[in-house]
């Protein structure tokens, strides 16, 4: 939750957006400077100096919705959450395979490296260009990388590459 403050005024909202967007779920950014999922590529020059302009007199956002009736599977999203954490660590895994690196420490340390690099090219993006906040990009960040580090003393426990003449 670092960085997600709650909505005020949440029943007004919620029922400004029913009446705006409806039963169609899905991310919508705002202002849109007039743009829609049609507009042609001279439009969408047109529409992106628009909402610059609009930027500076409206309020802007990224806004995930789900209309009324959305359920919320708490099983669905652990098991997807584990098979993405599984096949991080198993891509982990294979990079390794490709160092000599032979020590524990060498061996933590690189997977940690991989957490670092997934977690800068996962949350600066979503801070810069869509204006999450700073303590959201950092809190996940590093929640990335503590993941990283407790998977690499495990892989680096179990995977222990052969002896090489080098």
């Amino acid at each position: 939750m670092a960085g997600i403050d709650y909505l005020p005024k949440e029943d007004a909202v919620s029922d400004a957006l029913a009446s705006s967007i409806g039963t169609v779920p899905g991310m919508y950014m705002f202002p849109t400077g007039g743009l829609t999922k049609e507009s042609s590529s001279e439009e969408e020059e047109k529409g992106m100096q628009r909402m610059m302009d609009e930027m500076k007199t409206k309020p802007s956002g990224l806004l995930i919705y789900k209309p009324a009736g959305s359920t919320f599977n708490f099983a669905k999203c652990l098991a997807v959450e584990f098979l993405t954490d599984f096949a991080i660590a198993l891509i982990a895994v294979l990079l390794l395979a490709q160092t000599r690196i032979a020590t524990f420490a060498g061996r933590v340390g690189f997977v940690v490296l991989i957490g670092v690099l997934a977690a800068i090219a996962a949350h600066v993006p979503h801070w810069n260009w869509y204006s999450f906040p700073g303590t959201y990009a950092v809190a996940n960040m590093f929640m990335a990388i503590v993941a990283m580090f407790f998977a690499g003393l495990v892989i680096a426990a179990v995977y222990k590459p052969a002896a090489t003449d080098r």
